[in-house]
């Protein structure tokens, strides 16, 4: 069963979004320059949000070194919120001025960006202006995007077609939750906002289209290899002639070639991790554990060339479902006195000094809870190092119930008084006065984190470590206030090395989820792996190993897990009491429409899907499991 590559639009994939934006900045500066040499002006269709920040990053960079000018750059923003303010932290006029207008060489009037302030009656005027506007200048050289959830480009939510213009549009209820964060609450996202249109945009002379994260892959996968439709805006650059989509490889997993490659054409090597996840795939298209494919299976699915290689389904079978048996331990930590050739974890030394790095003050009994019980209960000495203190996620409401509760202990146990009632003043006034979105007063902040650090320790104490192994970082890329955080920056490095030099751990966990919704842990992550870098050479990192395991919303898929721990009921329970320690967490700022409860809700089914998952293929059935992949460094 041999397919035609469905890919409808040319695909670049890159290891990383660092390397694609390096490339799409390549592109952008090489077309400003040719514009320069013949004395013409350089037409720019520009996105925000987190996909183009790194191509700006790189652009400002060439600037700085003398490499690049934009003198010559013209400039059209895709969208903005309406109504907006321009100084409003989510205004795309701020957006761009701190990304990228503030630190080059562009003039002011060569800068366009839809205007969020205009009246009502006024905006339909003022889109058939910017549309003059861009076709007054000869329209759009290159036009750069990103892709929502829904699958739109720009605000065009689903339903808008390929005729459509610049225009006020009501926005999709999915891209107001993601948006939410960044105001602080779905309440205070716009309903709507200015947006070129789909024909505005295919109106462009180059299109270039990004996408980063294992979020992104589902809709990339449709807007690429699916049906030209409305319900996919982003569908329609199938249609245009000189259109390039630019992933990193998380966002191209989804794609066949990536996916599913043998059914595209034979493949000259089948290597370990190709076998794996095409029997995998195999046994969940057509419902059949492992022991039962048969040669058949295998031939009328793409895969005949792996059974002529090792002479039988049943060969296959085994190999692969021993490899699969083999990822999964009741021991994490590694089971002392005994064989452990076929375990993921090593036997010795036990017992082990275990860092389980959250990104927030909550990802450790989320993500692995039952783990994290487990290795405390078989006698491991484990900490937790809680890299951010995860102070905008909570709500001024419990900001003034906690100070109302100081304010009261200091009157009932006879303490004075005075400062707490100051405290409590000038906490309440300030968030009675503040406006949405803005930023706390630096009290605020603090009481917020400190919130989410006894609401941790109560996490630690449940799972039975001591105060003493709780390590809060409090990294200061986080510290800003404002859901856009700093880059990453020595100090941060600096204190993972540090606590790690102090700890020498045998055991490293970290969240390898990198779709959260503005990066934290991406950064947490490189963090970890810029510390680990520079102290490679120590001896006892040779003898440390490090397991990365995934957020409350997605898991790692089937043929991805090296280590799969079952969990009990009673230890579901146990990891469900854990995660409700985290009270403060309910309507999340940066998870809208969820609570704590909603967050032990995901982690339990995907804990269970994935045990559901074991049982399908064949294996042992449990209750739930955990699944970690091993990084090599």
């Amino acid at each position: 069963m041999q397919l035609s590559n469905p890919e409808k639009v040319p695909v670049t994939i890159y290891e990383s979004s660092e390397k694609a934006s390096k490339y799409v900045a390549n592109e952008i500066a090489a077309l400003i320059k040719s514009k320069q040499k013949k004395n013409e002006p350089c037409v720019l269709g520009l996105a925000t949000g987190s996909t183009p920040t790194r191509v700006y990053s790189e652009l400002v960079r060439m600037h700085k070194e003398g490499k690049l000018s934009f003198k010559n750059v013209h400039t059209f923003n895709l969208d903005e919120y309406y109504p907006m303010k321009p100084g409003s932290l989510q205004s795309y006029v701020r957006f761009m001025k701190e990304h990228l207008f503030d630190h080059i060489d562009i003039p002011a009037k060569n800068i366009h960006i839809p205007d969020g302030t205009l009246p009502k009656e006024k905006v339909a005027e003022f889109c058939r202006n910017y549309e003059k506007m861009i076709d007054d200048m000869g329209g759009i050289d290159l036009q750069i995007l990103g892709i929502g959830r829904t699958g739109h480009i720009g605000f065009n939510e689903p339903g808008s077609n390929e005729k459509s213009l610049t225009r006020l549009i009501t926005l999709d209820q999915i891209t107001r939750l993601d948006a939410a964060s960044d105001f602080f609450a779905e309440e205070n996202v716009p309903k709507k906002a200015i947006t070129m249109g789909v024909g505005s945009i295919l109106k462009s002379r180059r299109i270039i289209m990004m996408a980063w994260g294992e979020g992104k892959a589902p809709v990339v996968q449709k807007a690429v290899e699916g049906p030209i439709t409305d319900q996919i805006p982003s569908s329609y650059l199938q249609m245009h002639p000189n259109s390039q989509v630019i992933l990193d490889d998380a966002a191209a997993m989804k794609l066949t070639r990536i996916k599913t490659p043998w059914l595209l054409d034979s493949l000259d090597r089948w290597d370990n991790t190709t076998i794996r996840k095409a029997v995998v795939w195999l046994c969940q298209t057509i419902n059949k554990p492992i022991l039962k494919l048969t040669n058949n299976d295998y031939s009328e699915h793409g895969m005949g060339d792996l059974i002529t290689e090792y002479g039988s389904a049943y060969q296959v079978n085994i190999k692969v479902f021993n490899e699969l048996q083999h990822t999964i331990t009741g021991w994490p930590g590694g089971k002392p006195k005994a064989d452990d050739t076929y375990r993921p974890e090593r036997a010795k030394p036990f017992p082990k000094r275990v860092i389980i790095f959250s990104p927030h003050p909550d990802d450790d009994v989320i993500s692995m809870g039952g783990t994290f019980i487990r290795l405390v209960d078989q006698g491991h000495e484990v900490h937790v190092a809680y890299q951010t203190s995860g102070n905008i996620a909570v709500f001024d409401d419990d900001v003034i119930r906690f100070a109302d509760f100081v304010n009261d202990f200091s009157e009932h146990f006879g303490m004075p008084k005075a400062k707490a009632q100051k405290m409590y003043d000038k906490v309440v006034q300030s968030i009675q006065k503040k406006a949405p979105g803005q930023i706390d007063i630096p009290e605020v902040m603090k009481i917020k984190g400190l919130i989410r650090r006894v609401e941790a320790k109560a996490g630690c104490r449940f799972a039975g470590i001591p105060e003493s192994h709780a390590h809060f970082l409090d990294m200061p890329f986080y510290e800003t206030g404002t859901v856009k955080k700093k880059p990453i920056g020595e100090k941060d490095v600096q204190i993972i090395v540090d606590l790690l030099e102090e700890i020498k751990p045998h055991q490293i966990y970290a969240a390898g989820d990198l779709s959260d919704p503005h990066g934290t842990h991406r950064v947490c992550l490189a963090a970890i792996y810029q510390a680990l870098d520079r102290l490679k050479k120590r001896p006892w990192i040779k003898d440390c190993y490090v397991w990365l395991y995934r957020g409350a919303w997605q898991e790692w898929d089937i043929d991805q897990i090296e280590m799969a721990v079952p969990l009990s009921p009673e230890e579901v329970l146990r990891k469900r009491k854990a995660i409700f320690k985290h009270q403060s967490q309910k309507d999340s700022a940066l998870f809208p429409g969820t609570d704590v409860r909603e967050f032990w809700v995901r982690a339990e089914d995907r804990n269970k899907a994935t045990a559901q998952a074991y049982d399908q293929l064949g294996l042992a059935e449990y209750e739930a499991m955990e699944a970690f992949v091993r990084h090599m460094f």
